[in-house]
């Protein structure tokens, strides 16, 4: 038997190879985000950035940047209380100046030069009780030691700022170690599934920074919201082999009042290790806090953005209404 195919025929196949093609297309897009959706990744690592250069091209001060690379792990033990424990390293450096980073007189410092340069280790035990318990320890470094001055001229020369002046005033050397613990709480969520709220406590204690806060955490989904015990909110969406979990696809916007109580900050007061500091200045103990941004998965990363706000920490302010900055965080799941 032999077959003629017209001109049109012709037409009419390659439209149906072609449409054919789209759908395997669309199908393999599908099942490869399914895939990796589906999978259980068991270690992480991440970059944490904080500056206040993400909310305004023209406000440098105060706490102007933070900077945190991450490791994480999860545990092979399985425990009879504990759903997950993870282990975290981290390196760490934070940085402080006044009302704005080129002071040449002493007497324009409203609050000190400072640098916190550290490493972290931190243990998370989730509860199956819907519960979270943190404990860290950071061991590091504050002043000249810390490098603040000479990571601040990089940045600055990076985006084509003016370099700061006024460093040989800031914080003097001074050993740092800090304690921290925090405690997270579920409390519920709507019946929709795309709502819910979450008691947070954070203590720190040592020659750094020594205080105590508590807020609420609320999640507002753009889908359905992961538990408390699987989701990037909590830093608790890693998997193995003895996990019931999966990795599971994420969106939520993310509000988080807080107040705190500050007894100590070295990098305002000084250290009492080495009273040498040339400015100094006196503690505002209590401090509202806001932070409002939102989270979302794809693929192995998950990425973050948050607007921080807070009251002033400080006496003797230029700025008496509080200071703003922004964080971006990028995450990379590892098998």
């Amino acid at each position: 038997m032999i077959i003629v195919l017209k001109k049109n025929d012709f037409t009419s196949v390659d439209l149906y190879l072609c449409f054919m093609k789209k759908i395997l297309l669309l199908l393999t897009f599908f099942n490869v985000f399914w895939i990796f959706s589906q999978q259980k990744f068991s270690k992480e690592i991440s970059f944490i950035n904080d500056n206040d250069l993400y909310v305004s091209v023209v406000r440098d001060r105060y706490y102007t940047n933070g900077m945190f690379l991450n490791y994480r792990y999860l545990s092979e033990t399985k425990k009879e209380f504990v759903e997950k424990k993870i282990f975290q390293w981290q390196i760490g450096h934070k940085m402080f100046t006044p009302n704005r980073p080129n002071v040449t007189s002493i007497d324009e410092h409203d609050r000190p030069f400072a640098g916190y340069l550290y490493g972290n280790f931190g243990i998370t035990n989730v509860y199956k009780t819907n519960k979270i318990l943190t404990t860290s320890i950071d061991i590091g470094v504050i002043g000249e030691n810390a490098f603040s001055k000479e990571i601040q001229d990089f940045i600055h020369k990076l985006y084509g700022f003016k370099l700061g002046t006024g460093w040989e005033y800031q914080i003097k050397n001074a050993f740092g170690i800090n304690f921290r613990a925090e405690y997270i709480s579920y409390i519920g969520k709507d019946s929709s599934g795309m709502y819910d709220v979450s008691w947070v406590n954070t203590v720190n204690f040592g020659t750094v920074f020594t205080d105590i806060s508590t807020g609420l955490y609320s999640r507002i989904g753009l889908k359905p919201l992961q538990k408390l015990a699987n989701s990037i909110a909590f830093k608790t969406n890693l998997n193995n082999k003895n996990t019931n979990d999966v990795r599971e696809i994420e969106s939520f916007l993310v509000i988080k009042p807080t107040v705190s109580y500050a007894f100590y900050d070295a990098t305002i007061q000084g250290s009492f290790l080495n009273a040498g500091s040339l400015v100094t200045k006196e503690l505002i103990p209590m401090v509202f806090n806001l932070e409002i941004g939102i989270k979302f998965t794809a693929h192995r990363f998950h990425f973050g953005y948050i607007f921080n706000y807070n009251t002033s920490q400080s006496e003797d302010l230029r700025y008496t209404y509080g200071n703003k900055f922004g964080t971006i965080a990028i995450h990379y799941l590892l098998h």
